[in-house]
């Protein structure tokens, strides 16, 4: 073979074989002409450089083609997997390794999810453990197509290239109806295809129907307290409940400019409003936008066009009963934890502070939250919400994982799905708002400061203690094996139990409270002493064989009751 025959196997140009070979284009062309003496040790040395080439890099004459895309290859990835060392790995790793390191060809690996959950750390974490000779990362711009990025995966391919990492895939517009030729072609090929990105909602559309059954799901958004607590090192499920959901650590400020942009979460000193606007409203939106059969959620379109669809999804996520009601967003906004708290706070009578909570200007205090996190009423939109809207919201939210169903059963025999939201820091930047809120407050400002730090801490306290039983009961059903179940239990004459978990092999189950409290009081298992709902639950679900308290203080037994630090119970599942 000629140099010339070899370098057109190469599918290299003169060009790029003289940049390759580091000599000027005329000298290469003598040499590949035959002007230069083909014995010469020189032209042996350059027909072997060239024989090697793709075999084992990239290299240089690949880094200088102008691909159409923003690709980095070879040693140009050290830079950017060098900083993952110090991370650990997300427990979704073991799936996206076991897809690259297997042989499945034909098809493609999808990681999706929130923002701020770790999907490009993964990315680079997994071609950390790759020959970075046989691998290429590429970060989509809006500007780029099906078509360019095509043409450089072929380049890529011809290249030696067998895995191909593709950031927020889902920003080309094409990509939803256009997405097979990734698995149909490349993956066909060989080659190790994975894309990513935030636009959950175009991936179903694409895993819909363009990639029906060629395309391996992993998704990020749901982050237990076990897998947080040893990504970020933290053991406190107080700090769980109030930056859960993302792998950020800072406070939110609802004063700081920096509030505006949208390339930070909430957990980046943004508020809320921000993050539900640019993570949830407008994925659904980018969705609506580059589906072209236009019939999957397209009952959005109008609401987020008016800017409406995140009034909607922030009324849902504020309620905690999650009631997909339609009701529950035409109704004038009230606040749950503002209701709650003064409720609670009456139990502090006689002392003045008890009534604070009545006397501050409650409609100032909630015209300022529905500001931050962008509620309206309904006679300030200019759509009416229908039931159709609210249950699309629901499937979605239940795509991102940010809603999950367990059950609920009733002594009556009757059970109903409750519906639990498992972005806790989310959920709870809303009553930080709340609090903010009401520090603007001109007679809540008069207080005592031993007061207002009381009031403000028993209104975030109260949402905790929700939060908490919700938080639990999530992940105990999660954690279940299958011949388990868990569920929270309601009496016909009041009271509950925060969670039954039933043993349908052998007959029996468990009874729980959970509390936010770090202390031991004799309220806290008044129904678990009781012996006629012990019977009631034992009759229906098998022997009553543990009593247990979930809580913050220390693991130890009080009687026939166990008292379960949270912080352990939760790193057991």
């Amino acid at each position: 073979m000629t140099l010339k025959e070899l370098r057109i196997s190469k599918g290299l140009s003169q060009v790029e074989c003289a940049e390759y070979l580091g000599m000027s284009v005329r000298n290469y062309q003598n040499y590949e002409s035959g002007k230069n003496s083909r014995a010469t040790a020189k032209y042996n040395a350059l027909y072997k450089k060239l024989e090697a080439y793709g075999d084992n890099s990239f290299s240089a004459a690949t880094d200088r083609i102008e691909y159409k895309t923003n690709i980095v290859m070879g040693d140009g990835l050290q830079d950017l997997i060098c900083g993952v060392a110090k991370y650990q790995k997300r427990d979704c790793f073991a799936l996206l390794h076991r897809y690259v390191t297997t042989p499945i060809d034909g098809k493609i690996c999808t990681l999706y999810g929130l923002r701020r959950t770790g999907k490009t750390t993964l990315l680079f974490q997994m071609i950390n453990e790759l020959p970075l000779n046989k691998t290429a990362y590429i970060k989509i711009k809006n500007s780029d197509n099906m078509s360019m990025l095509t043409k450089d995966l072929g380049v890529l391919y011809d290249k030696g290239c067998r895995y191909a990492f593709i950031d927020e895939v889902t920003l080309m517009d094409d990509f939803i109806n256009t997405s097979a030729l990734l698995s149909d072609l490349f993956a066909t090929m060989g080659m190790k295809i994975v894309v990513s990105g935030t636009d959950s909602l175009g991936f179903a559309m694409a895993n819909r129907d363009e990639l029906f059954d060629r395309n391996i799901m992993i998704h990020t958004s749901f982050i237990s307290f076990k897998e947080y607590a040893r990504l970020l090192g933290i053991d406190s499920v107080d700090k769980y409940i109030e930056y859960g959901g993302t792998l950020k650590m800072e406070n939110m400020g609802f004063e700081d400019p920096d509030s505006t942009f949208d390339d930070v979460s909430f957990r980046d000193d943004e508020s809320t409003r921000k993050y539900i606007d640019s993570a949830i409203s407008r994925n659904i939106q980018h969705s609506l936008k580059n589906d072209s059969f236009g019939e999957y959620f397209n009952q959005l379109r109008d609401l987020y066009e008016k800017g409406e669809l995140t009034n909607v999804i922030n009324r849902i996520v504020q309620n905690m009963n999650h009631q997909f009601l339609l009701r529950v967003v035409r109704e004038n906004f009230r606040s749950s934890d503002f209701g709650s708290a003064r409720n609670l706070l009456l139990h502090d009578l006689p002392n003045k502070r008890a009534h604070v909570l009545y006397d501050v200007n409650e409609q100032e205090i909630i015209e300022r939250l529905k500001a931050i996190i962008d509620v309206k009423e309904r006679n300030e939109t200019a759509i009416e919400v229908t039931q159709e809207h609210i249950d699309k919201i629901k499937k979605y939210l239940f795509m991102l994982d940010l809603l999950v169903d367990c059950t609920e059963r009733y002594e009556n025999r009757g059970q109903s799905n409750y519906t639990l939201f498992s972005q806790s820091g989310m959920r709870y930047a809303i009553a930080k708002a709340l609090v903010y809120s009401l520090k603007q407050d001109d007679y809540f400002a008069t207080r005592p400061e031993s007061d207002k730090a009381y009031i403000i801490n028993k209104i975030l306290y109260d949402v905790k203690g929700r939060m908490l039983e919700d938080i639990v009961l999530l992940e105990t059903s999660k954690a279940c094996p299958r011949d388990h179940e868990a569920f929270r239990f309601k009496f016909e004459e009041g009271g509950e139990y925060d969670m039954v978990v039933y043993n349908k092999t052998d007959c029996n189950c468990c009874v729980y409270e959970i509390k936010h409290s770090d202390k031991i009081v004799e309220q806290q298992t008044r129904y678990l002493r009781d012996e006629s709902k012990i019977s009631i639950v034992a009759h229906r679900f098998g022997n009553v064989v543990g009593k247990y308290v979930i809580y913050r203080g220390a693991t130890q037994d009080v009687g026939d009751i166990h008292y379960v630090n949270v912080e352990e119970y939760l790193k057991s599942l």
